[in-house]
């Protein structure tokens, strides 16, 4: 099994020397005593071929910048230059759906040096354009840069957003405690979760665009894990015959589960491995469906820590699965339509406290991730772009249990309907949100009231209306 984490199916170790920074606004001072540290990007392989549309994904990394000012903007000259060797002409291109060791690492970036002690509060990793597709040593994207291949083996254009093409920004609200402190003379690990799987987008041209999901945080190289086996509640082994998928996911400030990381359990044991993980509480919620088609409940476990074993998550069998439909529709501030990125969840209640969780989408040859870009036409409401979404969920209610060293005890409640909520959010890369009526919308309902779930049936929300969007 491969050991992978939320959200690239690899990781990167990113070795670097700082030089100084500047301070500035919202700057933390900087010492001139150094410390070491290792800096890593990981990213699990859910959506990768058989189970999903892609057999690689390639970036070519030219740099990797930090800086203490949380607000700085591009070229601002308080970052400071993490990989000199990549920024000195020496590019690497990596496949994102590489082989990961034991260690959760899938390449070197350079070496570790020494860093000045600070609070640091912004990254940016530089990725090479189209137009240095020539520079590359071994360029396995041919004309491009960056690009995916298909499981039908064909390459195509990894496009960066705009908002990419000054470095993909890790702001301070995408790093765990808001910064990464760096004590004087100790030593630390950096990683950035980069969740490729949720960083691609198909427009409605075809073209496949990044736009990237990403957190980071202090962690340990010789990582701490949590891991857990999936089996199916009816016969206490694993799903076979066709596919797991189990997320990583934590509350935001709203009590809402978000997703972290995905991953695929292992066909033959049901086994399932997240690291390296920042501390903190996480939630695991898993989704299936086997090789005969039956699709089972969500199964959750709550409160685990690094170093937790989740044990067996039953997942219930509950049929087909259910179908939300809807439609997504964004105007700009001058209420022209415009296109905007939206990211659309369903969410379920998980437990008798009202925790609301993100219930993971399936993989499939098509991109189903929940990213969505909504497009200008004729079929749209005058004045919006406008985009329709589907989302496939189970139609039953997730059997969830709260962590307990002896073994969680789980449990699915009998109320009927079976319901959902889906959230819809708008944001640039960075995390920003990106118009005046944004952030996420978990009351989207049909008018006799909440997402009535049915095995096999099809349930239409409510429109979710943007305005004011950039």
């Amino acid at each position: 099994m491969r050991l992978q984490r939320i959200v690239l199916p690899g990781i990167l170790v990113l070795g670097f020397v700082m030089y100084g920074c500047n301070s500035g606004s919202n700057t933390s001072t900087v010492t001139s005593q150094a410390t070491t540290v290792t800096t890593t990007i990981s990213d699990p392989a859910a959506c990768q071929a058989p189970n999903g549309a892609f057999k690689h994904v390639y970036v070519t990394v030219t740099d990797v910048e930090a800086s203490t000012n949380g607000s700085a903007g591009p070229g601002d000259s308080s970052f400071v230059d993490l990989t000199p060797t990549l920024k000195g002409g020496a590019p690497m291109q990596i496949d994102l759906l590489g082989q990961a060791n034991n260690n959760c690492f899938l390449a070197t970036l350079g070496s570790t040096s020494e860093l000045p002690a600070g609070n640091y509060q912004q990254l940016r990793i530089m990725l090479a354009p189209d137009s240095s597709a020539g520079s590359v040593t071994q360029n396995a994207c041919g004309s491009y840069a960056n690009c995916v291949v298909l499981s039908d083996g064909s390459v195509h254009d990894l496009a960066l957003s705009s908002e990419a093409q000054t470095g993909l920004k890790i702001s301070s609200g995408q790093i765990a405690s808001g910064q990464f402190v760096v004590g004087t003379g100790q030593t630390e690990d950096l990683d950035v979760n980069f969740d490729t799987c949720s960083s691609i987008l198909q427009e409605g041209n075809g073209q496949y665009r990044l736009k990237p999901v990403m957190h980071a945080g202090q962690v340990s190289t010789t990582s701490t894990s949590v891991n857990g086996t999936i089996v199916s509640a009816k016969t206490n082994k694993p799903i076979v015959g066709g596919t797991v998928l189990v997320a990583l996911e934590q509350p935001d400030s709203n009590g809402v589960d978000q997703l972290l990381m995905t991953t695929v359990a292992d066909p033959t044991t049901g086994g399932f491995v997240f690291c390296p993980l920042l501390a903190g509480h996480y939630d695991i919620v898993a989704v299936a469906v086997d090789g005969s088609g039956t699709a089972y409940s969500a199964g959750v476990e709550t409160g685990l820590q690094p170093g937790d074993a989740a044990g067996n998550i039953p997942l219930i069998p509950s049929g087909t699965q259910a179908t939300i439909t809807g439609l997504v529709t964004s105007q700009s501030s001058t209420n022209g339509a415009i296109a905007i990125d939206a990211r659309v969840a369903a969410l379920q209640q998980a437990n008798s406290a009202g925790l609301l969780v993100t219930v993971p989408l399936l993989p499939s040859q098509n991109i189903t991730s929940g990213e969505y870009v909504t497009a200008v036409g004729s079929a749209c409401p005058t004045g919006t772009g406008c985009v329709n979404y589907n989302l496939q969920v189970p139609a039953a209610w997730p059997n969830a249990g709260a962590y307990a060293a002896s073994g969680a005890t789980f449990s699915q409640p009998t109320t009927v309907p079976v319901t959902a909520a889906v959230a819809v959010r708008a944001e640039t890369a960075d995390g920003v949100l990106d118009c005046s009526v944004s952030g996420i919308k978990v009351t989207t309902m049909v008018p006799s009231g909440p997402l009535t779930l049915l095995p096999g049936g099809t349930t239409t929300a409510t429109t979710v209306a943007f305005t004011g969007c950039n």
